[in-house]
């Protein structure tokens, strides 16, 4: 029959045993009471095998065993809050599977150690956008989540492999290709037109053969690209989350100047030459933004989206980089004024806001030699400000590098599994079969393939 407390003994001088998938803590019964573990604490209101099974996989009564169906790599580091009063992410076990650990043994994550609780936070922040961005911001309940596998959602689906996946079949790698070439097109005649005969035919107001040529090379690169931001758009389920997206605001800026400068062109008329003057300057600072389309190599490179993923992931690093080198400016340009005008009779150096300039070249190693300390003093505070800016740019480097190694790992394992999705659902569904075949097997035999594991 069924004992309780376990063993039937005193309750204070008995012993259990928690066996994790193999590993086994000792633990007094009376320290159940205060365990830090708040479904171990469950244990000892139980008043039944019935409220005990709630708790637990299986109970031992001989043995007084306790048996869980858990991680025990993650309970291993559990344990470590049992024994020493410290709880400490593991770099085994993945960190989200580790917090779904910690909510069913009932631990506060705010137990884990400020550095281990920010890798958490940081771990749970690239899975949200990892969902978001293979949900493509839909929400559950809109039109084109309803409509589920018809034929407008398949060709969607066909639509946003050969725009967005070019690993998808030959049609993806022939529209990555010739967006490719339309950027590589659109470089050399803008790099065409900034040469001087072409800007001295512009100030002139004439257009020879050449020009004409430029225009109409522009005119059906940004065509192609006008097509290309049409077709994803279409296949984008969320328009307003497409619009939000970086690379298609950067799509829009460089595209608009082109429509921009045509609608003026015909507004302006052939008598309108005073108003294409005073327009002038913008209409160039527009037609300036189309260097914005080297930018769409992005969508096919994936050390490029990888440079992006890290700067945004790592806005707080480069924030407290940006703060080191203010401070440092700050410390060293009012030391170098005062060394080379006050001290060295330097002409240079004529005020401080003029000093912070020589301050950043100096701290970044850059030293373009419009700006030298000649007099003792002024190298020696030269000096430091070379040797610190070293250091500081060199603190931040590190997580930097992690962080850009771990997005180009990411987004590596999301382009195979892109390319290749039949193999991995095979493996997801040979995985969960098993799983279901080994949830299926007896307690007896799990407990006894659990119970000499590990040991106490």
């Amino acid at each position: 029959g069924f004992l309780w407390p376990p063993g039937g003994g005193p309750a204070p001088a008995r012993h259990v045993i928690i066996n994790v998938g193999g590993c086994r803590v000792r633990l007094a019964w009376v320290a159940l009471a205060r365990c830090p573990l708040a479904r171990l604490e469950r244990l000892s209101a139980c008043r039944g095998r019935d409220e005990l099974l709630r708790v637990c996989d299986d109970y031992d009564v001989s043995r007084d065993e306790f048996f869980f169906d858990r991680s025990p790599c993650a309970f291993r580091a559990i344990v470590a809050l049992l024994h020493a009063g410290k709880l400490r992410l593991l770099r085994g076990p993945c960190a989200l599977a580790f917090r779904d650990e910690l909510a069913y043994w009932g631990i506060d994550e705010a137990r884990l150690e400020r550095c281990c609780l920010r890798r958490l936070r940081r771990r749970e922040e690239e899975a949200a956008e990892a969902r978001a961005v293979q949900t493509g911001h839909v929400a559950p309940g809109s039109p084109a989540r309803a409509l589920g596998p018809g034929r407008l959602e398949r060709s969607r689906q066909c639509l946003r492999d050969v725009v967005d996946n070019p690993h998808s079949g030959l049609a993806g790698k022939l529209f990555a290709f010739v967006s490719v070439s339309f950027v590589a097109v659109t470089a050399v005649g803008l790099c065409l037109s900034t040469m001087p005969d072409m800007r001295a035919e512009e100030e002139r107001g004439e257009c020879s053969t050449k020009c004409r040529s430029l225009f109409v090379l522009e005119t059906v690169c940004v065509a192609w690209f006008s097509f290309e931001f049409l077709l994803r758009s279409l296949q984008a389920e969320s328009k307003c989350a497409f619009l939000r997206r970086p690379l298609n605001i950067i799509d829009i800026l460089a595209i608009l100047p082109f429509y921009v400068s045509l609608l003026v062109g015909l507004a302006a008329g052939p008598a309108g030459s005073k108003l294409l003057e005073r327009a002038g300057l913008v209409l160039r600072l527009l037609r300036a933004l189309r260097v914005l389309y080297v930018m769409r190599l992005a969508r096919h490179s994936l050390g490029l989206r990888s440079l992006g993923l890290t700067v945004r992931r790592c806005a707080r690093e480069f924030g407290l980089l940006l703060l080191f080198l203010c401070v440092a400016m700050a410390l060293f340009a009012p030391l170098v004024h005062l060394a080379e005008r006050e001290l060295g009779a330097r002409r240079d150096f004529s005020s401080v806001p003029a000093s912070y300039w020589w301050a950043v070249i100096s701290m970044t190693t850059v030293g373009y030699g419009d700006m030298v300390p000649r007099s003792l003093p002024g190298q020696v505070v030269a000096l430091s400000s070379i040797l610190s800016g070293i250091l500081l740019m060199a603190f931040p480097v590190t997580s930097i590098f992690h962080t850009f190694s771990r997005s180009y790992s990411e987004l590596k394992e999301q382009q195979q599994r892109a390319a290749s999705p039949e193999p991995a659902l095979c493996e997801d569904s040979t995985r969960s079969a098993s799983a279901t075949e080994d949830s299926s097997q007896d307690p007896e035999g799990t407990r006894g393939a659990q119970g000499p594991a590990g040991p106490l």
